[in-house]
């Protein structure tokens, strides 16, 4: 399905997203207003299309998701491929089909690409992957480290190189893949077509301090939960370690553990550490000076409630495409 022009129709569909960091409350947002305003949630979390990987991505429960529809849960094994052209494609139907349905399609989570990969309607090029010329670059950043392959990137494509952190070394090899391989840099290549949704996009936002207390809290639940097991469970079933799927925070941690690399008091704290720096990049893709977004402390549910009911009654202007 292609972006934009295919979904117009004489009345655009309304979409309500929501964003903001880990652990800041969505989920709960999203369940109390899906059961008020009859919302079908569309998940924007590149770790929930996982089977099997419940625990350490916290996966709204069961008895969530059988409160409201949910779509793009648990819809590929961790060794499936899975990239953002095709999260976009699967996020238009699931829009259209709720929309279909008589639900108010709610586009919910923290990955930045997928939420504006679709509410920006990205031209995603299709570049199959490169194993050996990923296996190239991997080699490369594992002998000059990850800041030698972000240069090569940024000599290539500026402005790719400008929106990608250079921890992120598979984004940064991506973005090389489709530079070599397409020959043009990948940041002309993502044009924008936006959708003729209807849109309004609401931000959630809480103290810092306060909203790391909540990560590490929620660390501690999944351990209690037995995330350990999750993950053992999941290389005993076959899944090599390596596997892009493991890259999640809390499972590549979990994984140096069960190798003997660390003790688990220390991936434990490494958790905490690296869900605090996710927390940095998602700000990156949601900025708080982003007119696009109504931003919200987290546990305010009756402004947000307000908001999402006068937009939806026409008293409150859409979301304007950037």
């Amino acid at each position: 399905m292609s972006t934009g022009s295919s979904l117009t129709a004489s009345e655009p569909i309304r979409l309500l997203a929501i964003v903001g960091p880990t652990a800041v409350g969505k989920t709960a947002l999203a369940l109390r207003l899906a059961e008020r305003f009859h919302g079908a949630v569309i998940s924007a979390d590149s770790r929930l299309v996982y089977r099997g990987m419940d625990i350490g991505t916290a996966k709204p429960a069961p008895e969530e998701r059988a409160r409201v529809p949910h779509y793009l849960v648990d819809i590929i094994d961790p060794d499936e491929p899975f990239g953002l052209a095709q999260y976009q494609e699967l996020a238009y139907q699931a829009i259209a089909d709720a929309h279909g349905q008589g639900f108010l399609p709610m586009l919910v989570g923290g990955t930045g690409q997928y939420v504006w990969a679709v509410l920006e309607g990205w031209s995603i090029p299709r570049v199959p992957p490169q194993p050996a010329l990923r296996a190239e670059l991997e080699e490369l950043a594992r002998r000059q480290g990850p800041e030698a392959l972000h240069r090569r990137l940024a000599e290539l494509d500026p402005a790719a190189a400008g929106r990608i952190d250079p921890r992120n070394v598979r984004r940064v090899i991506r973005a090389l893949e489709v530079c070599l391989t397409a020959g043009a840099p990948i940041s002309e290549l993502q044009r924008k077509n936006p959708p003729a949704y209807d849109a309004l996009i609401i931000g959630l936002r809480m103290e810092r301090e306060r909203l790391y207390a909540r990560i590490d809290a929620r660390v501690e639940q999944m351990m209690a939960a037995g995330l350990v097991e999750e993950v053992r469970g999941l290389l005993a079933a076959g899944y090599p370690p390596d596997l892009p799927a493991f890259s999640s925070v809390g499972y590549r941690q979990i994984i140096a553990y069960l190798r003997g690399e660390t003790t688990l008091e220390e991936a434990v704290a490494r958790i905490k550490r690296d869900t605090r720096r996710l927390v940095h990049q998602q700000s990156i893709w949601f900025r708080a000076d982003d007119p696009r977004i109504r931003w919200f402390p987290a546990e305010d549910y009756t402004a947000v409630e307000r908001c999402v009911g006068e937009w939806l009654a026409g008293s409150l202007p859409s979301t304007q495409p950037m």
